[in-house]
């Protein structure tokens, strides 16, 4: 298995529901900003909405950071709008909900599930850069926290800014950060 970090997002187009229309989305809307690709296995369905409307309620922040959110799963527009029309929770998405029909995206961050033609939870960052700075796949019946993926989306911007700085263990913004040296080996 060839590790995903540092790997360029791959050239896709697939459409999308967002803000009450129909769109198609590619890797050339991504490229020069941070996004995160937030998979799921399907709409309608129990552990799904209960993530996608946590990521909702980060929206608004994540937007503030320079990051765009896509959520991703082998359903099609037209069920991302219906599961969007019947739903109060899911009316609550603001952001793009690609339909990765055909599993493009799906294969291409290893969380495709060929026998089920859905996807594991996984949850992918990329830089501006289009590269995968941050890479969480789950089981299927394990939920997502968005306050621990804002944390992260933070640590790798500020990494990304801070030459020579690395964020420890549950570090959160403005707490102190390491400057790795031969001076701190044994010393942490």
């Amino acid at each position: 298995m060839q590790p995903i970090i540092n790997l360029q997002l791959p050239e896709f187009k697939v459409q999308a529901y967002h803000n009450g229309s129909f769109k198609t989305v590619t890797n050339e809307d991504v490229k020069g900003k941070w996004a995160i690709f937030f998979f799921y296995p399907a709409d309608f369905t129990f552990v799904c909405p209960t993530e996608l409307v946590d990521v909702a309620e980060k929206y608004d922040y994540l937007q503030s950071l320079g990051v765009e959110v896509y959520s991703v799963s082998t359903d099609s527009h037209f069920v991302h709008k219906a599961w969007h029309d019947a739903s109060d929770s899911i009316r609550k998405i603001k952001y793009p909900m690609l339909a990765d029909t055909v599993g493009v995206l799906s294969r291409a961050f290893g969380v495709m599930i060929e026998e089920e033609g859905m996807a594991y939870r996984g949850t992918f960052l990329i830089n501006p850069e289009g590269q995968v700075k941050i890479a969480e796949i789950h089981d299927n019946g394990i939920g997502r926290n968005a306050d621990e993926l804002v944390r992260k989306v933070e640590a790798a911007q500020f990494v990304a800014t801070h030459d020579g700085e690395v964020c420890p263990a549950k570090w959160k913004k403005g707490a102190e950060t390491l400057k790795p040296s031969i001076d701190l080996v044994g010393k942490i």
